[in-house]
């Protein structure tokens, strides 16, 4: 077998340096900034959810400057229009034809910040541009730029005046990531940061970054490295049963049959693929072990399985049942 090193450009050296980078600026969220990485290389895309202030905003802000590629935060609001967000049409008196403004999502990075605050419209909208990575208005159709990542957060505390997303929007995503609270040792390397940091912007300073890490030839590399992970049929299989007793897992225990009342679709197995094979290749292996698929197993299916009224009633969450799913499934 040989290593990501081997690779030309060194490309696996520059993700390293991109994650090192990103964990001296986001302390203590080290789960955040992989599935940064790991959402990066398969082109797919993040709902993150945490109380405020847990730097959610500061982490693909950080990631931005460190690749090439532009970025623009959108905060959904109640009353945002669908074309606030996509563009739209503008008249041009001059030439008598409209010409279409682009609107905030064509970036290459975009944190969609407190998605459940808009109308269904607004998040119909922009969950269309995530699957098909192009925008229409009109009879006209406009593709995304490359790459193109999209960090959507919610707030779990206040849910007044928010707007949940359905399910089968919610699948669009590839991961669902809950972040949480530092330890005290990272709370206080978070106040030394900051107070660096506001000294060095007293002082006109900048840290940013001259030129990025990673480029959008890399990125495409590294997605391409990834999608060439060798994988055995057995680790396969042990993948897809992992799915399957999303779906029926009184196949596998009979306390647990009625747990749940939708399993993940077949889009949760595809991404699930490609998160335990960019998870393996940041590792810096050439293969997927049965341990990659268990990492980002919960963060990938936690959003597409609907527990029964009577888990919920018994105080179960969806991790509680992908947990048990994981102990009841033996690698094959």
């Amino acid at each position: 077998m040989t290593n990501n090193n081997d690779l030309p450009n060194d490309l696996k050296s520059a993700f390293d340096q991109v994650k090192n980078a990103l964990q001296n600026k986001i302390i203590g969220q080290e789960k955040l900034v992989n599935r940064l990485l790991i959402a990066l290389i398969s082109e797919g895309h993040l709902l993150v959810e945490g109380p405020p202030g847990l730097a959610k905003t500061r982490a693909i802000k950080a990631l931005s400057e460190l690749i090439e590629g532009d970025f623009h935060r959108l905060q959904f609001t109640p009353d945002l229009l669908p074309g606030d967000l996509t563009g739209t049409d503008v008249y041009n008196p001059q030439g008598g034809e409209f010409i279409f403004q682009q609107g905030p999502i064509f970036h290459n990075l975009v944190l969609a910040d407190e998605i459940n605050r808009a109308p269904a419209k607004v998040q119909s909208a922009l969950l269309e541009a995530m699957e098909e990575k192009q925008v229409t208005v009109g009879q006209n159709t406009y593709p995304l730029p490359d790459p193109f990542l999209v960090m959507a957060t919610q707030n779990p505390i206040e849910q007044e005046g928010t707007y949940s997303l359905p399910e089968a929007q919610l699948d669009r995503f590839l991961m669902h990531v809950i972040v949480d609270y530092p330890q005290a040792s990272d709370e206080t390397a978070i106040l030394e940061l900051t107070r660096l940091e506001a000294l060095h912007n007293s002082q006109q300073q900048t840290s940013a970054t001259d030129s990025p890490l990673l480029s959008k030839q890399q990125i495409q590399q590294a997605c391409s490295a990834s999608l060439s992970m060798q994988m055995t049929d057995n680790v396969q299989q042990y993948l897809v049963q992992l799915v399957l007793a999303t779906r029926n897992p009184g196949a596998w225990s009979s306390d647990l049959a009625h747990w749940v009342s939708f399993g993940s679709s077949p889009r949760g197995t595809i991404a699930l693929d490609r998160c335990a094979r960019a998870h393996a290749w940041l590792a810096g292996r050439d293969y997927v072990s049965p341990e990659d698929i268990q990492v980002v197993f919960a963060d990938t299916l936690r959003h597409r399985v609907l527990l029964s009224y009577e888990a919920e009633a018994e105080g179960y969450s969806p991790d509680d049942f992908l947990n048990a799913v994981l102990q009841r499934v033996p690698v094959v």
